[in-house]
């Protein structure tokens, strides 16, 4: 598995990470989880990110890789305590937040600890960023990041504060590439891929996908109007 320096933060990350959300949003059971976490870190995989909001997925992988922590790079991301559609950006909740998340993932620190989504207004007030500092300083987590798209992302990398950004790219989502990467990449801050599959919505080929979070990028991908999505795709 090829590995690259995370920008400012050092570490030498895999070219591929473990994205957590859908373990945990389709309900895997835990014996899946358990033997396809260690299979991703057999392969070289050292990278694992996940999110407080991302049901049990934090609970999933705390047990899963119990013995290994040593063996990978754990990455996720506050400000959705009580679920995605309820973002709670107040400062004893981001605390709480990532305390419970370091009891859910069996640690005493994570590597990163990312602010999920959270606006440019918000942002600018500076709270948000003070608790991310505060967990560093506490030892809660080794570095801080960023994880959003749009102007957003592009305050967060402004700022100054920030050590990652974690933003959208994949063939149906390239606004990053040149509203927010060449930035990053001049400020050495290490940029994450999110949704690098684009929520998979190829899979379904000319059928719309049943899961409507992948309309917006299946939608995409037909107007682009790619060979691939034309013909039943294999399940293999």
């Amino acid at each position: 598995m090829k590995k690259r320096k995370l920008g400012k933060t050092g570490m030498q990350v895999s070219a591929l990470g473990f994205g957590g959300s859908e373990i945990g949003y389709q309900s895997v059971a835990p014996p899946t989880v358990k033997k396809m976490l260690n299979s991703a870190l057999d392969t070289g995989v050292n990278v694992i990110d996940t999110a407080e909001c991302y049901v049990s997925s934090e609970e999933l992988i705390g047990q899963a890789l119990a013995g290994r922590r040593k063996e990978y790079y754990l990455f996720t991301k506050c400000g959705h305590f009580a679920g995605w559609a309820r973002p709670d950006w107040r400062p004893p909740s981001l605390l709480k937040s990532i305390e419970r998340s370091l009891r859910r993932l069996k640690t005493d620190c994570v590597d990163l600890i990312q602010l999920h989504s959270c606006s440019e207004e918000e942002l600018k007030k500076g709270d948000v960023i003070e608790v991310l500092k505060r967990a560093r300083e506490r030892g809660h987590a080794r570095y801080i990041g960023y994880s959003g798209d749009g102007r957003d992302a592009l305050y967060a990398i402004e700022c100054g504060e920030f050590d990652t950004l974690q933003t959208s790219v994949s063939l149906a989502d390239q606004e990053a590439l040149e509203l927010t990467l060449p930035l990053a990449r001049q400020r050495n801050i290490g940029v994450i891929a999110k949704r690098p599959i684009a929520n998979a919505a190829w899979k379904s080929g000319n059928r719309k996908p049943a899961d409507s979070y992948a309309h917006p990028y299946w939608e995409r991908l037909r107007k682009l109007n790619y060979d691939f999505l034309h013909g039943k795709l294999s399940e293999t």
